[in-house]
C-alpha cells in the first residue's frame, strides 16, 4: 500500500475507499486490533462502510503493543501522566511518516512552514522524554529556517522581547504553547501583538485551575492583544493533528475524520450536533491503528468541523469543567 497516497486524498469517496483498504490491512496485520475486532464479531468481509468499522479504545495503547506485526520500531512516543500512572506508548515504524503527516497537515491549514518564525513555550513537554509534540515542534522550528525560531522554557523576559521585536518587523510568527505556560506568560507580561498567531496545545497538567475553553481563550486574547486564539488537537496515539483558527471549532486534514459515538453504547454513532465520545480515523496511523476511540467528549457539525467539550473516563463523564484539549 502506497503511504504517500494518503496525503493525496481529495474527496470523501477517496477517503472512504482508502479507509476500508487500511481497515482490511490492519485487521490482517495488527494482531491486537484483529483480536479486538474478532471479539466484537467484526470482519472485513462483512464491513462495507466507515460507520461499521470498530474503533479501538485508546486505553489499549497503555498495556498493548498496538503496531502492525513484524515491523522494526523507529521511535516510541509516550504520553504524559501523573506520578505512578500508566502512560500510553505509540510504536512508530518509520519516523518520516510522522514528519510527512504533520508537515502536510500544517501546510494544508497554514501554508509552508518556511513562511513562519516558530516560537514554542512547552515547558512540561520539554521536561520529559518521548513527546510526539516536542518531536513535531522541533522539526517545524528547524524547517522554518528562521534564525529566531526556538524553544523557551521559563525565559519569559526573553520571549517578550523576541515577540515584540518580531511583531514590530511584521514577521509572521506562530507561538505554540501549553495552556498553563501561556497563562503564566501573560500574567507576567501582558502585551499587544498584531502579526503573531497564538496557538494553545491544551493541557494544564495539574499546574493551574482547570478552565473551560471559552474562559481560557478570552483570557489569552486579552493578555496577548489578539482577536483569535488558535488550537491544535493531537495526541500521542495519533500521527495527524486537527487545527482550530478560533472559536474552538476544529477541522481535520483530508486523511483524518471525526465521528461521535454514544457514550452508553460505544458501537452506535451519533448524528451531527449530538454530544458523545470522539472517535478518530487517522489514516497516517497505517502501521499502528487508524481507528481510535478517545476519552474526549465532543460533537461534529455538517461543515466537517468538530468541537471538543471535555473528557470522560469509561461511563463517568467528567469534562464539564476540565481543561479542554
Amino acid at each position: 500500500m502506497n503511504y504517500q497516497s494518503i496525503f493525496r486524498i481529495k474527496t470523501s469517496e477517496e477517503f472512504e475507499e482508502m479507509t476500508l483498504k487500511i481497515f482490511k490491512f490492519q485487521f490482517h496485520k495488527n494482531s491486537v486490533y484483529q483480536k479486538f475486532c474478532s471479539l466484537l464479531g467484526k470482519h472485513p468481509d462483512t464491513i462495507s462502510s466507515i460507520e461499521e468499522i470498530p474503533f479501538l479504545p485508546i486505553e489499549f495503547f497503555k498495556n498493548k503493543k498496538v503496531v502492525v506485526d513484524h515491523q522494526n520500531i523507529d521511535a516510541i512516543f509516550t504520553s504524559s501522566g501523573t506520578t505512578g500512572s500508566q502512560t500510553s506508548k505509540h510504536y512508530i515504524t518509520d519516523i518520516t511518516r510522522y514528519q510527512e503527516s504533520y508537515l502536510s497537515g500544517f501546510t494544508h491549514f497554514y501554508d509552508a512552514i518556511e513562511e513562519y518564525c516558530v516560537l514554542a513555550l512547552l515547558p512540561s513537554y520539554l521536561e520529559r522524554k518521548g513527546s510526539s509534540l516536542i518531536a513535531m515542534v522541533d522539526d517545524l522550528i528547524k524547517k522554518s529556517k528562521h534564525p529566531d525560531s526556538g524553544f523557551y522554557l521559563n525565559e519569559f523576559d526573553l520571549l517578550k522581547d523576541k515577540l515584540l521585536k518580531l511583531d514590530a518587523k511584521k514577521t509572521k510568527v506562530i507561538l505554540l504553547g501549553v495552556s498553563f505556560a501561556l497563562l503564566d506568560f501573560i500574567e507576567a507580561h501582558p502585551i499587544k501583538l498584531n502579526q503573531t498567531i497564538v496557538m494553545e496545545t491544551g493541557g494544564m497538567k495539574g499546574r493551574r485551575k482547570e478552565l473551560i475553553r471559552s474562559e481560557l481563550h478570552a483570557t489569552l486574547k486579552e493578555g496577548f492583544g489578539v482577536s483569535k486564539i488558535h488550537s491544535e488537537y493531537g495526541m500521542t496515539e495519533l500521527l495527524s493533528q486537527a487545527y482550530s483558527k478560533g472559536d474552538g471549532l476544529f477541522k481535520t486534514p483530508p486523511w483524518m475524520k471525526i465521528l461521535i459515538r454514544d457514550t452508553e453504547d460505544p458501537l452506535t454513532l451519533k448524528t451531527h450536533q449530538k454530544t458523545g465520545g470522539i472517535n478518530v480515523i487517522d489514516l497516517a496511523n497505517m502501521n499502528s491503528c487508524s481507528f481510535i476511540a478517545t476519552q474526549d467528549l465532543g460533537k461534529t457539525y455538517e461543515n466537517n468541523s468538530f468541537e471538543v467539550l471535555g473528557r470522560f473516563d469509561h461511563s463517568d463523564i467528567r469534562g464539564c469543567n476540565l481543561m479542554l484539549l
